[in-house]
């Protein structure tokens, strides 16, 4: 090897190199890489190690923080004065968050009634049916002044704020529309305390209070809601809305919903000077707020003219929540006032209100007859086997809102009163109730209503040798807290001569309605 290259070979083999074996050099300076890059990475794992050890040290002494009192010596010198009462009262509000709300009563319920100066005389007959001012909280609001009295049992009267800086367009209804809108908004504004619940009605509208408080507590208070029903007509469905409330029949608000309406109203009803009337208003605004409507069909507009009994005996198993346009159709009994109507159906109504007009079905099978209790208001006798699919459809006793009798223009099935004589149903109205405190029991009695009946020539039990009904049945409060379901009724045997004993209750074991 010549001198030159074992120099060389020498300077190679002092050298330091890289990972990849190459040497490394700075012209000519030697530099020591390798040896930082150790020192660096033994720095690396130096920290994380460091850094691991202090974590799981926190880790050990949280862990023993949450084993011992929150509020022990040691915590409490970290402290100051100002704030030792913070996490205290934190623990309290986290304790009561946790505890439920207490179910919703009426006390939690506020009405706001919208009422005419002009009608205001006649209407506050039926506000004095429902309503009770010890354990009710509402406001009438009407358009001008009347007369009050102390003792009338009903409740306060205010004037509605002015609506005249808010335009109104349409040519076939009347600008009280805008007025009436505002209802919950104003009755907010007022500043009652504990208030869940706003519900909207009409002076002519009759709740039955009950079935409205058991219809709200299925639904959480806190969330945004918009509780009712349509109108029974089709037409006035499709011109107005089927995801409206109408206001006629009553609707609920939450108070959370009622107070972002109330922010946000006046600017929407600007937007809408065309509308109608007042629940097409409310409908536009929710559907602005994103709230669609809740629906539950025992709210009853009742857009319809005649006589309401062929959709009261079939009413749909729902609670009976309200009744409304009480003025445009006929008594719901015969041959009395609008208002002691009413006030009949109110002895029912205390005695067992879960159970108002729930229809049952039956049959006298001796006697090849169906019966349908329709309890608190109507027995109705056939000739003759109806299922109950037919039973269940209201029979077209009314004319629709247009006074036509057109069966396609209804919002739900209809059956055709029967033109066959033998058919023709024999009635028996409620006309009095008694309660047993033994047997727990309710005794309702119906008398026929006595009209003439067409010559039946079919060979078979007439039910015209029938004058009275009595029915007994035990109140269910409990009614509506299970899966919805008609009462099953058993036709029993009566020591009577012309009266027929009916007994109506919960369906036992796998009880049907058959023949």
């Amino acid at each position: 090897m010549k001198a030159s290259e074992k120099l060389i070979w020498e300077q190679m083999k002092s050298t330091p190199k890289s990972c990849g074996g190459t040497p490394i050099s700075n012209g000519g300076v030697v530099v020591t890489q390798s040896k930082t890059s150790h020192k660096l990475l033994v720095l690396l794992i130096l920290f994380v190690s460091v850094t691991y050890v202090l974590y799981s040290l926190k880790l050990v002494s949280t862990s023993r923080a949450c084993k011992d009192s929150p509020f022990s010596s040691t915590d409490t010198t970290h402290l100051s004065t100002s704030s030792s009462s913070l996490p205290l009262t934190n623990a309290t509000a986290a304790t009561d968050q946790d505890k439920p709300d207490p179910p919703t009563d009426l006390r939690h319920v506020v009405f706001g009634i919208a009422a005419s100066a002009k009608l205001w005389e006649q209407r506050k007959n039926y506000i004095k049916l429902w309503y009770r001012s010890k354990d009710m909280r509402g406001v009438v609001w009407l358009d001008s002044k009347v007369k009050t009295e102390k003792n009338e049992s009903l409740p306060p009267v205010r004037i509605s704020g002015d609506t005249s800086k808010f335009a109104y367009k349409n040519k076939q209804g009347h600008r009280s529309a805008i007025r009436i809108s505002r209802i919950v908004s104003e009755t907010l504004r007022l500043g009652m305390k504990d208030v869940r619940w706003f519900v909207m009605g009409d002076d002519d509208t009759v709740f039955v209070t009950e079935n409205l408080v058991r219809i709200l507590r299925k639904y959480d208070h806190n969330q945004f809601y918009y509780i009712g029903s349509l109108s029974e007509s089709h037409l006035q469905n499709i011109f107005f809305s089927y995801g409206m409330a109408y206001g006629g029949g009553g609707f609920a608000i939450s108070y959370p919903l009622a107070k972002a309406l109330h922010k946000m109203q006046d600017r929407c009803i600007q937007r809408y000077p065309g509308l109608y009337g007042s629940d097409d208003r409310m409908h536009a605004c929710m559907a602005e707020l994103g709230v669609p409507l809740t629906k539950e069909t025992g709210f009853h507009q009742y857009d319809v003219y005649g006589n309401l009994l062929g959709l009261l005996a079939s009413h749909p198993v729902t609670p009976l929540v309200s009744l409304h346009h009480l003025d445009v159709v006929e008594p719901i009994f015969p041959n009395v006032t609008r208002v002691e109507a009413l006030q009949r159906l109110t002895i029912p109504m205390k005695l067992d209100s879960a159970g108002l007009m729930q229809q049952s079905i039956c049959y006298d099978k001796s006697n090849r007859w169906t019966v349908s209790v329709s309890w608190g208001f109507v027995v109705q006798i056939f000739r003759g086997v109806f299922s109950p699919r037919e039973m269940e459809m209201p029979s077209r006793t009314f004319l629709n809102w247009y006074r036509r009798a057109d069966y396609t223009a209804y919002a739900f099935n209809t059956r055709p009163v029967s033109r066959n004589p033998c058919q023709k149903p024999f009635v028996f109205y409620f006309s009095k109730a008694k309660s047993n405190d033994t047997t727990q029991q309710t005794l309702t009695e119906y008398e026929r209503h006595r009209v003439p009946h067409p010559e039946c020539r079919w060979r078979m039990a007439n039910p015209s040798s029938i004058d009275k009904v009595e029915v007994y049945k035990k109140p269910d409060p409990h009614l509506w807290d299970r899966a919805p379901r008609r009462n099953c009724c058993r036709v029993m045997k009566s020591k009577k001569k012309g009266t027929m004993v009916v007994d109506v209750g919960m369906c036992r074991g796998n009880e049907v309605s058959e023949a």
